[in-house]
Formats: structure tokens, sequence, C-alpha cells
């Protein structure tokens, strides 16, 4: 049962201290990783097959770094006589792979501008957590990209990390979060990454399969919890979580779209470009910074869902 005690300290420390912005964090040394091998591995000049197996002998370095790292923390802090500052310390290791409360008070913050119609701000803020163009968005689009931004990021940087460390430990854990960095920073169909960031996105794909679908239904828990259209939600994971460009980014934006009565999806901008996502949900209600708040606490409640469940099956 020690395992999902020390999930659940991850999370309280999380919660109440929220992700350190240093050089040094965990994630930031990852990337710095990934961009090192990069610069040895990537040649613009390469075939596309080498470009892939490249791309490939990146993902297998990185991956097994980060698991050795996250081996070596588990088995150092096993040598500490105290069973509770072993826990604490892996928690607090764990606390890096997480980050509900960065995701939240992202969120947040973009609900408080548009509160006091600061919409130049907002779309400033929403900016930072997206990758799509924001400068001319209207207040509607602010709030559809931060509601798709809490949905689709309570499965890369919540419930996969823990889903991860309850089936393998810490080890586990940081190698997934490696793996997300990586599609983060290599996964685009751009000229650059196109064949090179294959594997990574693929990988990635692989890696969030099972925690999408189970964010889906956890989402679909919580909106009973919050008295939200559980129904709803439901039927649009159903009907639409198969629409979203990426096999796993649906289950957690539809079901949010249906369990908040409104509809997520449409054309965004990339570098002035238009790009049509497909509809999820329905517009039952008019896009509101409300249903930042609803997104918010729909991560949450789901987030409490998981660990009681993990922690009651252990």
């Amino acid at each position: 049962m020690s395992p999902m005690i020390t999930a659940v300290i991850a999370f309280l420390v999380d919660a109440l201290i929220g992700d350190p912005r240093s050089k040094f964090h965990p994630v930031v040394l990852i990337g710095n990783l990934i961009s090192f091998l990069e610069k040895i591995l990537r040649r613009d000049v390469d075939k596309p097959s080498k470009k892939i197996f490249k791309g490939g002998v990146l993902v297998g370095i990185v991956v097994i770094v980060a698991y050795l790292v996250g081996f070596g923390i588990e088995i150092l802090s096993q040598t500490v006589p105290s069973l509770a500052a072993q826990i604490f310390i892996q928690a607090l290791a764990l606390s890096f792979m997480i980050s509900p409360r960065s995701l939240a008070d992202s969120a947040r913050e973009i609900y408080s501008l548009l509160d006091v119609e600061n919409l130049a701000a907002a779309r400033e803020k929403v900016g930072w957590i997206v990758g799509r163009d924001t400068q001319n968005l209207n207040e509607a689009e602010v709030v559809r990209a931060t509601v798709e931004t809490v949905a689709e990021n309570t499965v890369d940087g919540i419930i996969s990390p823990l889903f991860y460390f309850a089936i393998g430990g810490l080890p586990l854990a940081v190698a997934y979060r490696a793996i997300n960095t990586m599609d983060s920073m290599l996964g685009y169909k751009n000229d650059k990454y196109f064949y090179f960031g294959r594997v990574a996105a693929r990988v990635d794909d692989v890696a969030n399969f099972v925690p999408a679908r189970l964010t889906g239904f956890l989402f679909i828990c919580a909106a009973v919890i919050l008295h939200l259209d559980y129904r709803n939600a439901f039927e649009m994971m159903k009907r639409d979580a198969s629409k979203h460009p990426s096999p796993n980014g649906g289950w957690a934006e539809a079901t949010v779209a249906g369990a908040l009565n409104i509809r997520l999806g449409g054309t965004n901008y990339y570098f002035g470009e238009p790009h049509f996502r497909a509809y999820m949900g329905e517009p039952n209600e008019s896009l509101e910074s409300t249903h930042i708040i609803g997104a918010i606490r729909l991560m949450y409640t789901a987030t409490v869902l998981f660990l009681m469940c993990a922690f009651a099956i252990a």
C-alpha cells in the first residue's frame, strides 16, 4: 500500500507547494538531454528512413536514462532507515512528474483576466500554454483554448504519470514524463520533425492509450460528483472522442465538453495558417469564463478519484 501513500503525498505536495520554476527541475533536465541529443543526431540532409532511425535512437536513450534515474532515486531512498523518510523522498520526486497545481494556476489566471475584461492579457497568457496563434482570439476562443488544455493535460500531466507510478513505481513514472516531454519537443508534423520526431510521437500515443480512456471515465464520475451533465459527458465521449486528431486527446476533451454542455474544437491558427479541428460536444451553452473553473474542478476531482481507486486496489 505504501506506493499509493507515496502518490497521495506527491499530490498533496504539488497542491500545497506547486511546481518550482528552476533550471534544475527534472523535466527541464530531461528537456536539456533531449536538446543535446537532437543536436548530435538530427541532420536535415538525412533521408527520411535515417531520420526516423535516429529519432528512435534518441527516444531509446532518453527513456533508458530517465528510467535509470528514477530507479536510482528509488534505491537511494531505500538506504534511509526511516520508512516515512523513504516515502517522502519518493513522493517529492513524483511531485515533479505531475502538474495539477501549475495547470490550475495558469487556467485560473486566464479566468481572472477575463473576469476583469483584460482580453489582451488573457490572450498573451493562454499563448503560454497552447501552441496555436492567440493574438486575435475573442473571449470565447480564449475560453475554448484553456478548457481544451486543462482537459488534455489532465491526461499528460497528471493521470498518466500517476498511472505508471501505480504499475511500475518511480522509474516508470519518470520514463513516462520523458516520453511526454519528447513528444512536446519533437512530435510536430512539420518539415523539421515530421520524420525525426515520428517515433517520439508514436511512443507517446502508445503510452497514453490506456490513461486517456481511463481519464474519460474518471471525468464522467467527476461530473456525477460535481452535479454536472454526466449523461451528456458519456454520450459525447462515445460520439466524439475518435474525432480528435490525436488517438488519445478526444477522450478527455469530448467528455469535458459534454459535462460542461459546451462545444470544443473548431478552427485554430498556427503561424497564420488555419487548421480545422473537428467539433466535440454540442453548444448547449455559450463559452464563458466560468467554464474554465468547471474544467479545473473536473481535473481535480478526476485526480482524487484516481488516487482513491488506486489506493483501494492496492
